[in-house]
């Protein structure tokens, strides 16, 4: 089992960014690569699965893990067939606005070909 973490910063206040998190049925707003979420809830909470569709038509099915509102954290497990990795999410203050930051574990082949895709949708997260 391999990591990787990605950091971006942008000019969106924290809180904000949070909010692109925690509601689920937004993602695709701010992921180019999301076409749709579906999920027994529109936000987020620890138990929360579903699946989350790519706008390549590849579905992996997901369960929330841990939310920390408070810090601004959570955690999830994503699987795509027989590939399973658990993505960390955090989004804290920053000169620029605010900063958030994915820690990937997973199959070493899979987190650096995710990389360049999960990176635009960081950027855009952070966007005002």
């Amino acid at each position: 089992m391999a990591r990787l973490t990605l950091r971006v910063a942008g000019a969106a206040a924290p809180r904000t960014v949070w909010h692109r998190y925690v509601y689920v049925d937004r993602w695709a707003r701010w992921s180019p690569h999301i076409r749709a979420v579906r999920a027994g809830r529109r936000t987020m909470a620890p138990g929360l699965s579903g699946t989350v569709e790519s706008v390549a038509g590849i579905r992996a099915v997901f369960v929330v893990d841990d939310v920390d509102a408070r810090h601004r954290v959570w955690t999830w497990r994503v699987r795509c067939g027989p590939v399973r990795v658990v993505l960390r999410h955090d989004v804290r203050k920053h000169p620029k606005g605010s900063a958030t930051r994915l820690t990937m574990r997973g199959p070493l082949p899979v987190l650096p070909a995710y990389a360049p895709i999960a990176l635009p949708a960081l950027r855009r997260l952070v966007r005002p």
